[in-house]
């Protein structure tokens, strides 16, 4: 399970379990986007594909280089979406392969 990290979600490493912040590299696998990551402790790499069937008002976690931010998805363009906070706390607008579906 994803645990908080100061400003950012921690991910475990698939096999090892290490839980780290990783930020994820855009890439391609099999004709489909990726966004790839690297554990340090095992050197394992894996990918997650970037969010292709999102739709208004689903819940998202945006991983920013900043922080990480959960939110509803407001909008919807190519590859891009625009995310809100909870009681319009904020607004923004993410890369597609940024936002995780919840």
């Amino acid at each position: 399970m994803s645990r908080s990290v100061g400003p950012h979600t921690a991910d475990p490493c698939p096999p090892c379990r290490v839980e780290a912040v990783r930020t994820g590299v855009p890439t391609t696998a099999e004709g489909r986007e990726v966004v790839g990551y690297l554990c340090e402790q095992c050197t394992n790499a894996w990918t997650r594909p970037v969010e292709e069937d999102l739709e208004a008002y689903d819940i998202v976690r945006v991983d920013l280089p900043g922080a990480t931010l959960y939110g509803t998805v407001r909008q919807v363009e190519g590859d891009r979406v625009q995310v809100g906070g909870t009681g319009g706390q904020w607004l923004l607008w993410a890369e597609r392969r940024q936002v995780i579906l919840y």
